[in-house]
């Protein structure tokens, strides 16, 4: 057998059931013969971002798998590419190569020389006898180590010939987990026993290896409030007493005081990475980090003790230390901690409510997320936001509750992310309802695949907020962009009729102008998916400046 087909055995092996694509590359053909679905997506980058919504779902335990050919197919993949590797995400990209001949030969794209620094790992197959020895390091990477993005770039004539018997011998590398020293872990639990005021900042990674359970009993042992990240939302269930929320560049009261006042934090499951799009360590507090990449360690933050290991392994070890160290009872006045959360978060409430529910026109985006919150199934529902003001406006105010109810993302925010995003998440969970929040801005980057959803019966929701303006870039928070060229040139105003369009392309759409037909709207989508309709609901929207920031 050849080259392309070996590697669709592999990929057939290995559990891979769909991949998406942008025509043209032989693999598209080779996996739809093995019974793996291909989706075409409306671009490149697109089909890139589904594959990541597919392995984030999963736990990074199965991989979105993406075809994409080479030169241009292979250069509009940068801005997915990016993403994943910002966020630590483990994709398989197969891009259609050049021939031997060519290769190297200017302006021909080379992604094996190109793409370092955007992934992990990054391969091109030379030779026949190669292909085996390439997909295995591959898959190798993308479940060990930090995870990641790997490339693996086919170049056209080498994986057209055959493959020697004698070289078909794959087998599958298996997933190794590491455990942090128990030295350290000893002196994190007598840390943590010696806190005044400890709490925990959850990561992505309590998430990824599926340790939300024993984060939750480990916070009730030693009575320590959770905060999560933006990717690590969801980590912890933002209706339990000890919970502070999450946090973006905007978060919750109670999160803002405990990220300042805690004396002892600890870290679980982060590379603690600082952005605009996150929130900041306080200084002088005892930090505790646990990573499974020693690169984050001391990165942007000084860390106290360091434990370098899988999240769930270093929680278990935790609290088990924690245990032999208290008699089993742990440490804390939890009901008073509690108390305190309750009282915080209610003086904050007291500010937000009027705007989460207010009945004003065009409507505030708080209205439209507290009829999120109100009108979905919270426990079989998977949400995602856009970036710039649909992703600040929902991280503080969205209830998340089950491992993935929510989607965040973002140390680098590529615009139009939120709709192949969910189609990748709807791939991995087709039986949750999967809501994307954007903006008109973010329609127009990916608005198309809107489309892809239609044709592919995978079928997601999508409520835009339309105000005909990029709202991060307008009134107080515009940013860089002045009066002169938003009001002389339309810089940063855009129009459209999104209900229309989303028709004109196969989906349902709903146009909303009041807030009473916001729950209406919700309901029908329900509906419209479970019968394999793509929606998308049109909401008219003012510029929304506020923001929960401090």
């Amino acid at each position: 057998m050849n080259g392309i087909d070996y590697i669709t055995q592999i990929l057939k092996l290995e559990g891979v059931e769909w991949l998406s694509c942008f025509p043209s590359n032989p693999l598209i053909s080779a996996a739809a013969r093995e019974g793996i679905r291909p989706i075409a997506f409306r671009h490149e980058r697109g089909a890139v971002m589904a594959a990541d919504g597919y392995s984030r779902i999963s736990d990074r335990r199965r991989f979105g798998v993406v075809a994409v050919q080479s030169q241009a197919g292979a250069e509009n993949i940068m801005g997915g590419l990016s993403q994943a590797f910002a966020d630590n995400i483990p994709i398989l990209v197969m891009l259609g190569g050049n021939s031997l001949n060519e290769i190297s030969v200017r302006p021909n794209f080379s992604a094996a020389q190109k793409y370092q620094g955007w992934a992990k790992q990054v391969e091109a197959i030379y030779t026949p006898n190669q292909v085996g020895d390439v997909m295995r390091r591959a898959f190798n990477a993308l479940r060990n180590g930090s995870p990641g993005p790997v490339v693996v770039e086919l170049t056209a004539d080498v994986c057209s010939q055959d493959v020697p018997e004698a070289a078909q011998t794959y087998k599958s590398p298996k997933m190794t987990r590491q455990a942090p020293e128990y030295v350290d872990i000893v002196a994190a639990a007598k840390a943590l026993l010696a806190a005044q005021r400890p709490m925990i900042w959850a990561g992505a990674g309590v998430l990824f290896s599926g340790a939300t359970t024993s984060l939750r009993e480990l916070a009730e042992l030693i009575a320590a409030p959770v905060f999560c990240t933006m990717p690590g939302k969801s980590a912890f269930d933002e209706r339990h007493p000890l919970a502070l929320g999450a946090g973006s560049g905007a978060t919750t009261l109670p999160a803002h005081r405990w990220l300042s006042d805690s004396d002892v934090m600890l870290a679980l499951g982060t590379s603690l990475t600082r952005s605009p799009y996150g929130q900041q360590i306080h200084p002088g507090k005892l930090l505790i980090h646990n990573t499974i990449n020693h690169e984050d360690i001391n990165k942007d933050e000084g860390s106290d003790i360091a434990l370098i290991g899988d999240a769930a392994l270093t929680i278990q070890a935790l609290t088990d230390e924690v245990k032999s160290q208290t008699g089993g009872n742990g440490t804390g006045d939890r009901n008073a901690i509690e108390a305190e959360i309750a009282a915080i978060k209610a003086e904050w409430m007291e500010n937000w409510v009027p705007l989460l529910t207010s009945d004003e026109e065009p409507l505030n985006y708080y209205r439209v997320i507290h009829e999120i919150n109100q009108n979905l199934d919270l426990e079989n529902s998977i949400v995602t936001h856009d970036a710039g003001g649909p992703r600040d406006s929902i991280v503080p105010f969205y209830c998340a509750t089950t491992p993935h109810s929510y989607i965040g993302w973002g140390k680098t925010t590529h615009l139009g992310f939120g709709i192949p995003l969910m189609i990748g998440a709807k791939m991995a969970e087709p039986d949750k309802f999967c809501l994307n929040l954007m903006g008109d801005g973010a329609f127009g980057m990916s608005g198309t695949d809107i489309e892809t959803a239609a044709r592919s019966g995978v079928a997601i929701t999508t409520v835009l907020l339309n105000n005909s303006a990029m709202a991060t870039y307008s009134g107080p928070l515009q940013g860089v962009i002045g009066p002169e060229a938003r009001e002389r040139y339309g810089v940063s105003t855009m129009h459209g009729d999104y209900a229309k369009i989303a028709e004109g392309m196969g989906a349902v759409g709903i146009t909303v102008t009041k807030a009473d037909r916001m729950a209406p709207a919700l309901h029908d989508a329900q509906r419209l998916n479970l019968d394999g309709k793509t929606v998308l609901i049109d909401v008219h929207a003012n510029v929304e400046d506020r923001r929960s920031r401090f």
